[in-house]
């Protein structure tokens, strides 16, 4: 039998012990007052690597007394949702006989996004049902990779990469079992507890693994000795783990660098490791808008074109649009104005909240509107004399050229 992971072992069974997430389960926040009021309901996890989406699933399961049921959909088919409610569908009548309602199933699916939109439509009317409580987590947009009608019926969370001091518990926590397991004391000085959470930046899974290997390793716990760990051979991590995330951040930040080359390498990476294509198509979209933007509009064009061909062409063959694709937005000029108007926007409207819209802008679709001056005289203005902002915010500037 295999060892037990340290990161399973410091897994916390319980909210007072969870690290994190306050926004979602500290006093009077949801995640919470769900659990306190026995009120769970079918939800999202959408966060980065390592923030506790399982650990927090499997919390929701042991509070409210569930059955916890863990499939990851990247190995998981239809037919093993199939068995698991079957085998739920035969044990009801038993303990309808001995209880007033049938235990709670939270069935935990990592990496939904995974699931193709069959398998998403088999849950669905399991989940509306009640037959199973699902929790699915993904490290993507649900808009993008959730299908409609079950994101409908599910309420998504967010969750934050853990900060520095979360971090800090996290790996303080870690050393202090590995001692015990070891019994012995365990040397973890302050440069190398500030380098290690710098390094797995934000992802506890990351740092818990990293103390784990470093110390069998090398038995010790030094800057030098986790360096030394992530170059051996004897440590990979999983490719669709940290890895996927630090190869896409290394092609987007290529291509930003207007390098070409190291781009593609990344990209072929990406390919030779069989990440989706769409999920490198995607990332190809929203650069065209982000840092290309007006200095070359037609890289959105571009970019959406790629997404199409790896829609309706698939590997191997679309990994030659990919790289069209990422030849064409490297080496197209930058101008991130239009994106860096938007956060300025989004940030009044967060500051100020829904200012009142000029009256000459309103839509005056009945008499009434007309006489309280709605949409009076909006003809009249000249194209550079119109008020469009609201009154508060007369004058500003978001995109500026």
């Amino acid at each position: 039998m295999a060892q037990q992971p340290l990161a399973d072992k410091i897994r916390p069974d319980n909210l007072n012990e969870f690290i994190g997430q306050k926004h979602l389960v500290g006093q009077g926040k949801p995640i919470r007052l769900a659990i306190e009021q026995d009120k769970i309901f079918s939800m999202i996890f959408w966060g980065p690597p390592g923030c506790g989406k399982t650990t927090l699933a499997r919390i929701i399961a042991n509070e409210t007394k569930a059955k916890f049921i863990h499939l990851s959909a990247v190995s998981a088919k239809k037919e093993d949702i199939r068995k698991i409610i079957t085998k739920i569908r035969g044990k009801q009548p038993d303990l309808l006989a001995k209880i007033d309602t049938p235990q709670r199933v939270v069935l935990f699916l990592d990496e939904i996004h995974r699931f193709n939109k069959a398998q998403q439509d088999y849950l669905l009317p399991f989940v509306e049902e009640g037959t199973i409580t699902l929790i699915g987590a993904t490290t993507e947009n649900p808009s993008f990779e959730v299908i409609s009608p079950l994101l409908s019926r599910c309420r998504v969370f967010t969750l934050n990469a853990l900060s520095d001091d979360d971090m800090a518990e996290v790996v303080d926590r870690a050393v202090a079992q590995l001692a015990e397991i070891k019994n012995q004391q365990i040397a973890f000085k302050k440069d190398a507890k500030e380098w290690l959470i710098g390094m797995a930046n934000g992802d506890a899974r990351q740092a818990v693994a990293m103390i784990e290997n470093t110390f069998e390793l090398y038995g010790q716990l030094t800057i030098k000795s986790f360096k030394e760990t992530l170059q051996s051979k004897h440590l990979r991590f999983d490719k669709k783990g940290e890895e996927h995330y630090n190869t896409i951040s290394a092609y987007i930040k290529s291509m930003r660098a207007s390098d070409p080359d190291a781009a593609l390498y990344y990209l072929a990476r990406m390919v030779d490791a069989g990440e989706d294509p769409l999920f490198i198509a995607r990332r190809m979209v929203i650069f065209a808008s982000e840092d290309i933007g007006m200095s070359q509009p037609t890289a959105l064009v571009v970019a959406n074109e790629v997404f199409r061909a790896c829609e309706t062409i698939g590997y191997p063959e679309c990994a030659i649009n990919l790289a069209h694709g990422t030849v064409y937005l490297a080496t197209a000029d930058k101008d991130r104005a239009a994106y860096a108007a938007l956060r300025a926007a989004q940030k009044d409207v967060k500051d100020h909240g829904n200012l009142p819209i000029p009256l000459h802008l309103r839509n005056a679709p009945t008499d009434l509107m007309k006489d309280l001056d709605y949409g009076k005289e909006y003809e009249k203005y000249p194209d550079n004399d119109k008020n469009l902002l609201p009154g508060k915010l007369k004058g500003k500037k978001y995109f500026k050229t």
